[in-house]
């Protein structure tokens, strides 16, 4: 009695994962045109109003209003936890630069210029002496 039961079980197995097969087959065919649909979607020019290769009127309005971060760096050191933790009031960290070096002007922590402390109406800015170009900004990314 096991003999046919196990028997009609492995028939019953068999035309299970058949049945299955034959289910499965037509909605492979839906995925397989579905992702060819997405294949041959058309999507707009993007290039309008954009930035060309021959330098026209560039279209900026879709960024404008991003946020973005700017510092103004002094300088860096590099210090020991040992030493960070007998720093007290008075203490001085000596930095990496010389008296009267530009700062760094950093945006979202790239560096973009070079510039000089000022005071205006008793707060202070910073004046750009120097920006860095495209150029070096994209070899520095690398």
């Amino acid at each position: 009695m096991q003999t046919e039961t196990a028997g009609s079980g492995t028939d019953d197995w068999n035309a299970a994962l058949a049945e299955q097969a034959a289910a499965e087959q037509p909605q492979d065919k839906a995925v397989v045109a579905e992702k060819d649909s997405y294949a041959r979607a058309q999507f707009q020019d993007l290039q309008s109003g954009a930035v060309t290769q021959a330098g026209s009127e560039q279209n900026l309005e879709v960024i404008l209003d991003i946020p973005v971060t700017i510092a103004m760096e002094i300088g860096r050191t590099r210090i020991s936890i040992r030493n960070l933790l007998q720093l007290n009031q008075g203490s001085v960290i000596e930095l990496d630069r010389l008296a009267g070096e530009p700062l760094d002007v950093l945006v979202n922590g790239c560096l973009i210029a070079h510039g000089e402390v000022v005071v205006v109406n008793e707060k202070f800015g910073i004046r750009l002496t120097d920006v860095v170009s495209a150029a070096e900004r994209v070899k520095k990314l690398k």
